[in-house]
């Protein structure tokens, strides 16, 4: 498949359409999977929408391909109501191209004919769209192969090139890279995000995983229990979430209790700087990356009273994460670049960086990733 250093040549009419959803409203079996959300796309951008499994992100995709009714709502793309009261345009005609989470490729049917299955029945057989839309995903030489004779990359690659066949305005992709092994993942990550800028088709990307929808993501949108709450840039998302579930479920996330007083808070950990001023009993939000250690002082020193305790690290190549204890029995969790230097059982400051940070008033409930706890959204 092309690299990012290639030039991608879309076909001449591609171009990417304003999609909107409007206060839709979706249930299944009595339980309401979808409570009035309402996102907007731009043209040519790629939206990630991100969320557990069963937060209704996959539901609200199938509802922009026309392959789900809302009970209520409105869908619509470049100014045309797809989706409405008294309005349903068929899947087929919404020129919308749709990637299945398990690529939903036909078994009997050669890699020319499953790419030119969504064309119409004249230009299946030996239509230059075929041999183009094999091109742009890097699959030329393949056309006359079974789909059980490719990789697992090569079939996520053929249900892309039979997506953008038709030349879509609009491009919808469902978990596409959740059946490839983790080496592969990253790889053809950065390949479809080539593809989908190179092609400036208007994208909507379904994922669980944070660092998809801040890699292939314009923009995010998050999304828990049928509701989205939060939409925004990555950088926003994770540097000022709306909510402490946010926070955690968007990265890794300490919280420590403090007080604030206008534009600065304290904490066990010292005086810190805050984004926004704030009043009272708060939990400030840390990330790992954002705090530092340094070796604490002698016994019964100032230093070694506000030492916390290594209680595990964890050493990943490119950076070492450090568990702690700090003396009140806050858990701490810090991310320094590259090797060991510390071990479990040693004695150190925590320490703060500069930048100001952010903060959530009162006792709110932990959101997923505190506390060493698992991330949401498996």
């Amino acid at each position: 498949m092309r690299t990012e250093s290639d030039r991608i040549d879309p076909p001449p009419d591609a171009a990417g359409d304003r999609v909107e959803v409007r206060d839709i409203v979706k249930s299944f079996g009595g339980d309401r999977v979808l409570d009035g959300v309402s996102l907007a796309v731009e043209p040519g951008s790629t939206l990630a929408l991100l969320g557990p499994s069963g937060c209704g992100k996959t539901t609200l995709l199938r509802i922009i391909a026309g392959l789900e009714v809302p009970e209520s709502g409105e869908v619509l793309v470049d100014g045309r109501v797809l989706t409405g009261p008294g309005t349903l345009v068929p899947p087929e005609q919404r020129r919308v191209g749709m990637v299945f989470q398990d690529w939903a490729l036909f078994p009997h049917l050669s890699v020319a004919r499953n790419v030119g299955f969504g064309l119409p029945r004249a230009e299946r057989r030996g239509s230059p769209r075929v041999d183009e839309a094999l091109a742009l995903v890097g699959m030329e030489g393949f056309a006359d192969r079974m789909p059980d004779t490719l990789s697992g990359g090569q079939q996520q690659r053929v249900a892309l090139a039979r997506a953008v066949a038709p030349r879509p305005r609009v491009l919808l992709l469902d978990e596409p890279f959740s059946n490839l092994d983790a080496t592969l993942r990253v790889r053809v990550r950065t390949e479809i995000h080539a593809l989908l800028q190179g092609l400036g088709v208007t994208a909507v990307f379904v994922t669980h995983d944070q660092d998809e929808a801040f890699v292939l993501g314009d923009r995010v949108a998050v999304v828990s229990a049928g509701r989205v709450v939060q939409h925004g840039p990555p950088q926003e998302i994770y540097e000022r979430p709306a909510t402490p579930w946010v926070a955690g479920f968007v990265g890794d996330a300490v919280f420590v209790p403090g007080r604030a007083s206008g534009a600065t808070v304290a904490t066990e950990l010292g005086a810190l700087p805050l984004d926004e001023p704030a009043s009272g009993a708060v939990r400030v939000l840390l990330r790992p990356e954002q705090l530092d250690l340094e070796v604490a002082a002698g016994t019964g020193s100032t230093g070694s009273d506000r030492a916390a305790t290594v209680e595990l690290v964890e050493y990943v190549g490119r950076d070492t994460t450090y568990h702690l204890v700090s003396p009140s029995g806050l858990a701490l969790r810090v991310r320094r670049r590259g090797a060991p230097t510390w071990s479990r059982g040693d004695r150190v400051l925590v320490r703060p960086g500069p930048d100001p940070v952010r903060c959530f008033p009162g006792e709110a409930e932990p959101g997923p990733g505190e506390g060493g706890g698992d991330r949401a959204g498996s």
